[in-house]
């Protein structure tokens, strides 16, 4: 099992990382950062298989993958 954590501050909502997630475990959320963007949530932890694609397609370098 993995997990990722994607650091709020950087995250500007993109959405990129959504559509990377074969899987669908990275939403966007309902919080807005301080920078005024509604940034990605990730859920379902126990489903992650660690692939990385959502860290790979990140262009704020804001996710961060734990295998």
């Amino acid at each position: 099992m993995a997990t990722i954590e994607i650091d709020e501050l950087r995250c500007k909502g993109c959405g990129l990382c959504t559509l990377a997630c074969s899987r669908k475990l990275i939403v966007m959320g309902e919080i807005i950062n301080k920078h005024g963007y509604v940034t990605a949530r990730f859920t379902r932890c126990e489903q992650c298989t660690g692939c990385a694609l959502c860290a790979e397609i990140c262009p704020d370098v804001a996710i961060t993958v734990f295998k």
